[in-house]
């Protein structure tokens, strides 16, 4: 249904994985209202040429261990612009709540009193595997998938994973921000039972131009990582779906 901006709303958007193409009509719409855009460095960042000229655009991305804004900032600028009366956009890429924060966001700003609204955007976790080429179901090969963070190393304080449990799920293995750890995370899931010759995928930059694929094993899927300089933004597939592309078309 059909929804305008609100004065006081504060909108968390979903943009999907960086194909603007992929940005949905909701979400869309939402930019071409709003008259604040807080907005990330990934994601559809070209739709911010649909934006109003008048529209305050915010640049709050986070560069790989670089320059970022802290989040207590970007709630206060949530909350500071919606006080203001106007109608306000949080642009991030993917999904808002699949590893976006927007639960928090939203949290603050329900807190503070502020309207909230979600327009859900198509999650890189499924829609990159699926630009490469790989289901992340097959009715032959795997009843589900399971998408984790590995921003942290396993046995890290801070992981909340049990990574060789991960190994015994039978699902297809979707990891996020994992190539910094990806050598420890594939050892780990190696320990826990999850064999050397699993076939394993890395997808770079996906929905861009510069998207990019490479096919290997669990065995071996780090180092192949290492040798072409995979850089973030990056998913791992790690499953029986990633041999996929060995097969013929029929």
């Amino acid at each position: 249904m059909q929804q305008d901006l609100t004065p006081g709303e504060v909108v968390l958007v979903g943009g999907g994985p960086g194909d603007p193409d992929l940005l949905t009509v909701a979400g869309l719409r939402a930019i071409q209202q709003a008259d604040v855009i807080i907005h990330d460095r990934l994601g559809p960042v070209s739709a911010l040429g649909e934006a109003r000229p008048e529209a305050e655009l915010i640049n709050v991305g986070k560069v790989p261990r670089g320059d970022f804004t802290p989040q207590e900032e970007i709630n206060a600028l949530l909350i500071e612009r919606a006080r203001r009366g106007l109608r306000v956009v949080r642009l991030k890429g993917g999904d808002n709540f699949v590893f976006g924060r927007g639960g928090e966001e939203w949290q603050e700003c329900a807190a503070a009193g502020i309207p909230v609204r979600v327009i859900p955007g198509v999650t890189s976790a499924v829609a990159v595997p699926a630009l490469a080429r790989i289901p992340v179901t097959h009715r032959s090969l795997t009843q589900g998938f399971t998408v984790v963070s590995g921003h942290v190393p396993p046995g890290d304080d801070r992981s909340q994973l049990d990574w060789r449990a991960l190994a015994q799920t039978h699902t297809t293995l979707v990891l996020l921000m994992a190539v910094k750890y990806l050598p420890e995370i594939a050892q780990e899931l190696r320990a826990g039972g999850l064999a050397d010759a699993t076939p394993a995928a890395i997808v770079a930059d996906g929905s861009t131009a510069e998207q990019a694929s490479w096919h290997g094993t669990l065995a071996d899927i780090a180092e192949i990582a290492q040798q072409h300089q995979v850089r973030p933004p990056a998913i791992v597939v790690i499953g029986d779906v990633a041999g996929l592309w060995l097969l013929p078309a029929s």
